[in-house]
């Protein structure tokens, strides 16, 4: 039997381990004791099993052993794998499909509530692509756009056209290995035909596809999301917000956000402002609303809004427990079935809104973008209405500031201003060695690891090394709650280079960029510094190295995938999908070893699976100090930089004036 975990050990987040403590204290199970009870299949967490057809499963453990149809262990290996990648891509795609489909009922007046609000923005994006833009209206411009992008998920041959945004060399590697993609849907539906019964056998020919289909997701389902999101609800800028399970009130009506679904949440924050709503909530008790959210949809509205967040995927069960919650208010991904039976055991109403989501036992209401106000001033209703039903509550009183919000855009006026918006300082402070590389550390919670310790672990140790960290997803949320996404937050445990220039530019060490379908901003970075000059001219020189350390999502491998076709080195923690047993099976590795050798050799960026975290450091210095020297870059020397002018005049300040004085002109002369 699985040894039983302590709180402690499932979570490093004290409110999380509150929450742990009386789930036990109730009886009630979480994530966090399923994943006890539950001990993983080792033959099929290794990739070793195909149930592809009605002749299986089947289970190959053993040397020179085959299945029915004769497929080996490396084509099933590579076939498991294709068809997670292209879950991953429909699921982030199709989100950038509805985003689009708003954006076409906006520009015609067809969308309740909902108006352009960053016309800059869209007359960018549009010139892009050769869309006129002189003397048009915002909603010609954007009707045009959304035409466009509604056409990269149907498309049958060509290449999507976000790709164009790519590096010039990365679109001519892609092309040169016949894996630019041509429509969304296209890629998605060719991996799983050629990964059906008697189809593609070839491994190797294979995963060349699931670099395609993933493709089709980064510079393609994903990036639509992006740009439409910030066309319509604002590109992000810093905002100041708090993170952790008690940003929920005692006092007042608590509705919890949670999905990926921008156009829901953006409307319910619009709803629950509204003085009409605010004067139900009082008739009913209340104080007013409490607006916060859980994963992906908790950073879409924290970064343009403010509205804080009450944790990452793992907090989604534990903010339920508090007994503080009215509604949980739910779209689509990362949603656990579990939520419904564990709200039976308080008054929390499980609020579904998707057509493609529904959960058994919870109440529907149809969201649709055409009624939006209408329909979120009724889901609001709902949670007001159950607010006398609320029992004992126990709301940790843990919470943290943080500022989100680093878009691109963002990021270049940051370093440069209005009139010279430019990644050039960035790229110097690179090239001096003030910072040693960048890394992104991304993705989700996986409770087989102790919650938000890798994410927060290897943030820190990177941090140390001079390594700039960018930051989306649950993996953003962990490091807000530990007051690593302030200006002043931990800068005495990070490197002397790297805080000169958190000092001067007045950035946090860790920049929040977004939800998990806002990883396409970091590759527009990484072309970005490209094109500013320095870094070599592709992505694959840049000394910069992706992680996901608690993955567990097919999205994960989706990302993960296509920020390798673009060259990048990516890591994940934990299990790999396609280790095999190689202590059992000859030439068991040989999937793994070719998105990591293979990959490396066509496309500059490889993807590893490494379990301990202090190896997943040790390999990103390794990779960036690689990446610098073939650059002729100088070796990195902690010792060559000190404290910033900036610190150095706010160590002064605090002397008395004659010490201040004697240090900045000398002694008087006697």
């Amino acid at each position: 039997m699985a040894k039983k975990r302590s709180p402690e050990e499932h979570s490093i987040d004290p409110a999380a381990q509150q929450m742990i403590i009386r789930a036990d204290q109730l009886g009630i199970s979480t994530a966090f004791s399923r994943a006890d009870d539950m001990a993983p299949c080792n033959i099929g967490s290794a990739g070793m099993c195909c149930k592809l057809c009605g002749m299986g499963p089947c289970r190959l453990t053993k040397d020179g052993q085959t299945g029915i149809c004769g497929a080996t262990l490396d084509t099933i290996q590579a076939r498991n794998l294709i068809r997670a990648i292209a879950a991953g891509a429909a699921a982030h795609s199709d989100h950038g499909r509805d985003m689009a489909f708003t954006l076409k009922a906006v520009a015609n007046g067809e969308a309740e509530g909902y108006v352009i609000r960053d016309v800059a923005k869209l007359r960018v994006v549009a010139a892009r692509y050769n869309i006129p833009i002189e003397g048009r209206a915002p909603e010609e411009i954007a009707n045009d756009l959304a035409d466009l992008y509604i056409a990269q998920f149907g498309q049958q041959r060509g290449e999507v056209a976000p790709a164009i945004r790519a590096p010039k060399k990365r679109q001519e590697v892609w092309r040169q290995h016949g894996v630019m993609p041509r429509g969304v849907d296209r890629e998605v539906v060719e991996s799983l035909h050629r990964t059906h019964i008697g189809d593609d056998q070839d491994p190797e020919h294979i995963l060349e596809h699931a670099i395609r289909t993933a493709l089709s997701d980064g510079w393609g389902g994903s990036m639509i999301a992006t740009d439409v999101s910030d066309i319509l609800f604002g590109t992000p800028a810093p905002v100041l917000g708090q993170a952790n399970l008690g940003v929920l009130k005692e006092d007042m009506v608590n509705v919890v956000v949670h999905g990926h679904e921008p156009t829901l949440s953006e409307m319910i924050v619009a709803a629950s402002q509204d003085p009409e709503i605010i004067e139900y909530a009082k008739a009913a008790g209340a104080n007013g609303i409490n607006l916060s959210g859980i994963c992906c949809t908790a950073n879409e509205i924290l970064m343009r809004q403010g509205i804080p967040a009450a944790g990452n995927f793992l907090q989604q069960e534990l903010a339920i427990l508090t007994g503080a919650v009215e509604a949980m208010v739910v779209d689509v991904q990362c949603i656990m079935q579990a939520l419904v039976e564990l709200a039976r055991n308080f008054h929390t109403e499980i609020i579904t809104t998707s057509a493609k989501v529904k959960l058994k036992g919870a109440t529907h209401i149809q969201f649709d973008e055409h009624k939006a106000l209408t329909i979120a001033k009724d889901i609001l209703r709902h949670a007001i209405d159950n607010y006398k039903n609320r029992g004992e509550t126990q709301i940790p009183d843990i919470r943290e500031d943080l500022v989100p919000g680093f878009s691109h855009e963002y990021i270049s006026y940051m370093l440069g201003g209005s009139y010279r918006a430019s990644f050039r300082p960035l790229n110097d402070a690179i090239m001096t060695g003030r910072i040693r590389g960048v890394a992104a550390v991304v993705g989700c919670n996986n409770p087989r690891s102790q919650h938000d310790y890798l994410h927060t672990h290897v943030t820190r140790e990177l941090l140390k090394q001079d390594v700039l960290v960018v930051e989306t997803g649950c993996g953003a949320i962990a490091s807000a709650k530990l007051g690593l996404l302030l200006g002043e937050a931990g800068l005495d445990q990070v490197g002397p280079g790297l805080r000169e220039i958190c000092e001067t530019v007045g950035i946090p060490p860790v920049l929040h960029m977004g939800s998990c379908v806002d990883n396409t901003r970091i590759l527009t970075v990484l072309t970005e510094m490209v094109e500013e000059g320095g870094l070599g001219d592709d992505i694959d020189q840049i000394p910069a190295v992706g992680l996901a350390p608690e993955w567990m999502s097919e999205k994960a491998l989706s990302i993960g995938t296509y920020c390798v076709a673009s060259g990048a080195y990516v890591i994940f923690g934990g299990s790999s999908p396609v280790s095999g047993m190689p202590d059992r099976v000859a030439d068991s590795d040989i999937v793994q070893r070719y998105i990591s050798e293979g990959w490396e050799k066509l496309y500059g960026g490889k993807l590893e699976f490494v379990a301990e975290p202090d190896e997943m450091i040790r390999l990103t210095l390794e990779h960036i100090d690689k990446k610098r020297a073939a650059l002729g870059l100088p070796e990195y020397d902690p010792n060559r930089f000190g404290r910033s002018g900036d610190a150095r005049m706010l160590a002064l300040e605090a002397l008395p004036l004659e010490e201040r004085q004697a240090a900045l002109y000398g002694a008087p002369n006697q």
